[in-house]
């Protein structure tokens, strides 16, 4: 990726890109599902995006990174946290989506699947409260 790497732009987008699991090639190399990215007019760098599948796992390795150990050995609430945050994410939306969760914090589909209702029942909690309390305002 010489002649682009030193762009300003291409700096200003790669935290993003990488975030995202993208890869930057110049803008002539783009196929027809890349994105090409303009600035001023130009095109400067094109971003291919990753596969769903691939994406869920790179989510899932951030998630270890940033947690310091294994999903596996986090205890059921930091488990319940990891569910809510994929959950929010669509993590569960990619086929084999609900195992590749399982394997990755060391418990069973119905575990997982139990993990998301209880997220379910928790926002609808909240939500119901938020309700009340602006009725009472």
């Amino acid at each position: 990726m010489t002649g682009i790497a030193d762009d300003p732009f291409v700096t200003a987008v790669k935290p993003l890109v990488d975030a995202m699991g993208g890869e930057m090639l110049p803008p002539e190399l783009a196929g027809v599902d890349d994105v090409v990215l303009s600035w001023e007019g130009a095109d400067v760098v094109a971003v291919r995006l990753p596969q769903l599948a691939d994406s869920l796992d790179r989510i899932l390795a951030a998630l270890e990174r940033k947690r310091g150990k294994p999903l596996a050995e986090l205890d059921r609430k930091a488990k319940q946290d990891i569910v809510r945050t994929l959950e929010a994410r669509g993590a569960f939306s990619v086929r084999h989506g609900v195992e590749t969760v399982a394997s990755a914090l060391g418990v069973s589909r119905f575990t997982v699947y139990n993990y998301i209702n209880y997220v379910n029942e928790q926002r609808a909690k909240a939500h119901a409260d938020d309700g009340q309390s602006r009725q009472d305002g």
